[in-house]
Parts: structure tokens; C-alpha cells; sequence
């Protein structure tokens, strides 16, 4: 399905250079960015306190959240989960020495219940109290790191096998040039990274090989296909050919995202905001970092269209 055909190929390899000197300074800014600032983590991996409350009618997280802020906590966490009256909060273990929210370093359920929970809606019930120590947020972030890296071999061992080794590499340091652009950000914004934020950046690794796979497949489609063009021209041609499926397929994505990045609310706004810089990075990175990394590595029409081997004849005696 195209939206439109464009009939003369734009020559994108022309300018490989540029776009690599772009994406190797943005790289560079995002690796100084988490060297010198860091991510800044969620209670998931720093520690604190899970408050679980319900109410007996639909609850005001807003409410709530602005009681928390008026104490002093500068990015609470408040949200729903299962239905409406069902609220989860989440404090880090350094807001625990507020004296408007705990005492020797823990949750007063009474005081908290009476001046913050009671501003989401009357008669409201404390269901659990659970704190969460710096060793469970330390596991959870060596298992997060474990899947990127069990998600970047299976990538690299699909497109090794399906294509060619160029092709494996060239989209893994795409793949990698996205999800390191995503962190920058979130340090040098100092956005919370939380377990969504992760899954969102898994999500955006599978994202961007898929629109990469797209594009290395239309390539030896057309080395297949045509046999005079330079490899240049061939990658020109190919990415040229996508450009209205990316801009269907990643412009009715986007809707949804940006959907949920404002009608999401606190909940879903820092998972959103990873899908959209994913998405736009995702395009950028599939057309103008993996395909000059295939050419820059050498691909020719022999990589991938092997030749047909002729039966030798034997004369009979």
C-alpha cells in the first residue's frame, strides 16, 4: 500500500558522510550527558515505599498529588491500577524523611492517610504498606540490562542469518545509536527512568529492526532486480521505494502514541515520550545509519544473490 510513488530516486548515500558525522556527535553527546549527569531512577530501582489505598468511589489522583508536592516531594508517583478506586503511590526512600510523611525513616499510616490520602476522596482504606530496598531495585536493574542484551543477540543472529553479517552489524549500531539517544535525553532532561520507560526502549529496539529488515530486504530486492546501478544508487533506490510505507506505518503509530503522551496522564507520560524520541530516531537511524554502515562495509550484489552453479555435463564413453 502507497500513499504516493516518488520517480526519482533522492540520493541519500550522497550525503552518507554528513548524516554519520551528525549521528556519531549526538552519540557522543548522549554517552557525556549519562557519564557526567546519569539516569535518574525510579523507586523500582532506588528503593522506597509501595502505598496501596481504595476508595469507596472513584479516587482524585490529582488531588493526591498535589497533597505530596505540598509536603515537599517533588515528583510523585500516583496512579490506578485495576479499576478507578484502586490507587497506587509510590515514595522514594529519601522522601521517608519528611516529617509530614514518616517518622525514623517510616511510613506514619495515620498521618499520611490523614493528610494526603483523604484529598483523593472520603473514606479511604490503607490496603498495603510495602517498602522496596536498594537490592530488589539493584536485581531488577541487572535483569533489565540482561534482556537489552539477550534482545541485541537474537536481533544480530536474525539478521545474520536471514541477510549477511554487514547487515547484522550495521543495524545493531543503528539499533544501539537509538537506544543510547533515548538515555541521553533522559539524563540530560533528568526524566525519571522507571520499568515502563525500559519496556519502551525494549519495544523501540524491535521497532527499529523492523523498519531496518524493510529497507535491507527492498535492498536485495533490487540487487536482484537490477543489475547496472552502483551500490550507492541500489541503497538510494531501495530506501526511496520505502519512504511511503515508513511514513504510513510510523505516522499511524506516532498517533497513538502521542495520544497516550497526552491524554496518558503521569502514568504513561514517560513511556510515551521514549516511543516518540524511539520512533523518530528509529526512521533516522534505519535509513541514514544502517544503510551507509552496509555500504561503508562493502556490500555488493554477490553477498546476497548467490550464484546459480552450472551441472557439469559428462559425455558418455
Amino acid at each position: 500500500m502507497e500513499f504516493f510513488k516518488i520517480k526519482k530516486d533522492i540520493p541519500f548515500m550522497r550525503h552518507a558522510k554528513v548524516f554519520n558525522l551528525i549521528s556519531f556527535a549526538a552519540f557522543v553527546l548522549a554517552v557525556f550527558f549519562l557519564v557526567v549527569r546519569g539516569l535518574n531512577f525510579s523507586v523500582e530501582f532506588t528503593g522506597g515505599v509501595l502505598v496501596e489505598a481504595r476508595y469507596s468511589q472513584a479516587a482524585n489522583l490529582e488531588n493526591i498529588r498535589q497533597g505530596l508536592e505540598k509536603t515537599g516531594i517533588s515528583e510523585p508517583q500516583v496512579q490506578n491500577f485495576g479499576t478507578a478506586r484502586d490507587v497506587l503511590i509510590r515514595l522514594a526512600a529519601k522522601d521517608m524523611a519528611n516529617p509530614q510523611i514518616g517518622k525514623e525513616g517510616k511510613l506514619d499510616s495515620a498521618a499520611f492517610t490523614e493528610q494526603v490520602l483523604k484529598l483523593g476522596g472520603p473514606d479511604v482504606q490503607v490496603m498495603r504498606v510495602e517498602f522496596v530496598g536498594p537490592q530488589v531495585g539493584q536485581e531488577l536493574a541487572e535483569n533489565g540490562v540482561i534482556a537489552l542484551l539477550i534482545v541485541i543477540a537474537g536481533i544480530m543472529i536474525y539478521l545474520a542469518l536471514r541477510f549477511e553479517w554487514k547487515f547484522a552489524v550495521s543495524a545493531i549500531i543503528a539499533n544501539l545509536h537509538d537506544v543510547v539517544i533515548i538515555l541521553g535525553f533522559f539524563a540530560f532532561f533528568q526524566w525519571e527512568f522507571s520499568l515502563s520507560v525500559l519496556a519502551a526502549i525494549l519495544a523501540v529496539l524491535g521497532y527499529s529492526v523492523n523498519e531496518s529488515v524493510v529497507v535491507f530486504d527492498r535492498i536485495r530486492e533490487t540487487f536482484i532486480k537490477v543489475r547496472k546501478l552502483t551500490v550507492p544508487e541500489v541503497i538510494d533506490r531501495s530506501i526511496t521505494s520505502t519512504i511511503s510505507r515508513t511514513m504510513i506505518t510510523h505516522g499511524s503509530t506516532q498517533i497513538m502514541v502521542t495520544s497516550m503522551l497526552i491524554f496518558g496522564g503521569p502514568t504513561l507520560h514517560y513511556f510515551a515520550l521514549a516511543l516518540t524520541i524511539g520512533i523518530c530516531f528509529g526512521i533516522y537511524s534505519s535509513v541514514l545509519v544502517a544503510s551507509p554502515l552496509v555500504m561503508w562495509l562493502g556490500v555488493s550484489r554477490e553477498d546476497l544473490v548467490k550464484p546459480v552453479k552450472k551441472e557439469q555435463e559428462f559425455e558418455t564413453p
